[in-house]
């Protein structure tokens, strides 16, 4: 059972920013929160790395920032801005020791809302060690890890932990880890609805979600769902969808390629990378990072993504943000930037509408679909009507578990 307590950040419903490399730095963060965003994840901090770090307040810019010293200088690891993040930050940890990952979540625990354990990257730098998806082939470790930050953590400082998973290659597998995460006494799972070999250009599986869901509610855990999600509209139509107002969501690539997505109506990208620029300069990003962010903000075909990537310093980047705001004509930069399994849309306001509300219809179909065995490696797929007999439609497009032994009950807060 989870170890919900009065006071502790609440995962239910919640639509979370979710933990990227380089994507998930303060400035993103920051603005994802201003535009609607309940929860955000840290970028992934290794264990061997966070337990070097020295927490210094900085009076200048009102930040805590997490230093390590580097032959050059010291090094921001970790920054958070604790008048708008206190509350609703998640950091999340990459390790595989149950001792380390203490040590490592010790260092940030006073400073944070929660703990994540990274257990669902599939790269290479998170894997490398045992960490990330690496994990979930190693299930008896993972849940050591669990625990012992449950235990040693979470509950003196009164924190929930929380893990991040992808799919195993079947139901009954994935079902089996389920149950032994939830044993750990962790208050939130996250599901990448992906299996470890896919890559976010292929579609995500749900037609698990019917039955998982509920098993990890009935546990007292709450659950947010993962994989290309692209909006508000995308959570609450999921939620519909299961007829489960408790799920919870958590945007990755639309939130990448523009913060503001998260609110009912998401700006156009001339305006969200000014608004984005101000915050990075104002916190004192590392350029590099910012430049990162603005190329996956501005439009492959605009003609500004080329010279904000041929630039090299703000100042650079400041006079080609004050020439976007000042544009008239480009047609790509004036439309709110899409991304829909790793392809770029530049939409109007109104066509965004419209491509969510066609998402439903997806969303419908991704619910009942029967993926194979081989989707862990992007090889085949089919749709056999046959083994998702329990999955009912009702007469309001919604799915009901007919599985009796899949009821979904409340989640202790």
């Amino acid at each position: 059972m989870s170890i919900f307590r009065a006071n502790m950040v609440n995962y239910i419903g919640k639509l979370c920013l979710a933990p990227m490399v380089r994507s998930g730095e303060l400035p993103n963060r920051l603005m994802a929160l201003r535009h609607g965003a309940d929860l955000v994840w840290s970028p992934e901090l290794v264990d061997k790395k966070l337990i070097q770090v020295t927490r210094v307040v900085n009076n200048t810019i009102n930040t805590i920032d997490f230093v390590t010293q580097e032959p050059h200088g010291p090094k921001v690891a970790f920054r958070t801005y604790p008048k708008e993040e206190k509350g609703k930050l998640i950091c999340q940890i990459g390790s595989s020791d149950p001792d380390l990952a203490v040590e490592a979540a010790l260092k940030v625990i006073e400073d944070v809302d929660g703990v994540d354990l990274n257990c669902g990257c599939p790269k290479p730098f998170s894997t490398h060690s045992g960490m990330g998806a690496a994990l979930l082939s190693t299930p008896d470790l993972l849940c050591s890890i669990l625990t012992n930050l449950v235990e040693k953590v979470g509950k003196p400082h009164n924190k929930p932990i929380s893990c991040k998973i992808r799919l195993l290659n079947n139901l009954e597998d994935t079902r089996d880890l389920v149950d032994k995460i939830c044993s750990t006494g962790i208050a939130n799972l996250t599901i990448h609805c992906r299996q470890r070999g896919m890559r976010n250009r292929q579609e995500p599986i749900w037609h698990y979600l019917a039955e998982i869901i509920p098993q990890i509610q009935s546990k007292g855990v709450s659950v947010i769902i993962n994989g290309n999600l692209q909006s508000r509209s995308d959570l609450a139509y999921l939620q519909e969808l299961f007829n489960n107002d408790q799920i919870g969501g958590m945007l990755a690539e639309s939130a990448e390629a523009n913060p503001t997505v998260f609110s009912e109506q998401p700006w156009t990208q001339d305006k969200a990378v000014e608004e984005f620029y101000t915050i990075a300069k104002e916190f004192g990003d590392i350029y590099a990072g910012s430049k990162f962010m603005m190329l996956n903000m501005i439009p492959g075909k605009s003609q500004y993504y080329r010279r904000i990537a041929q630039s090299r310093t703000f100042e650079e980047m400041g006079v080609i943000i004050k020439e976007i705001s000042e544009d008239k004509e480009d047609k790509f930069i004036h439309k709110i930037l899409n991304k829909d399994l790793q392809k770029q849309r530049c939409l109007t306001q109104e066509e965004f509408v419209e491509h969510m509300e066609k998402r439903k219809t997806v969303m419908e179909q991704l619910a009942t679909k029967k993926h194979t065995v081989n989707d862990h490696e992007g090889e085949k797929r089919r749709n056999p009507d046959s083994n998702n007999s329990h999955i009912e439609k009702n007469k309001k497009g919604r799915f009901n578990d007919t599985n009796e032994n899949a009821s979904v009950s409340s989640v202790a807060v």
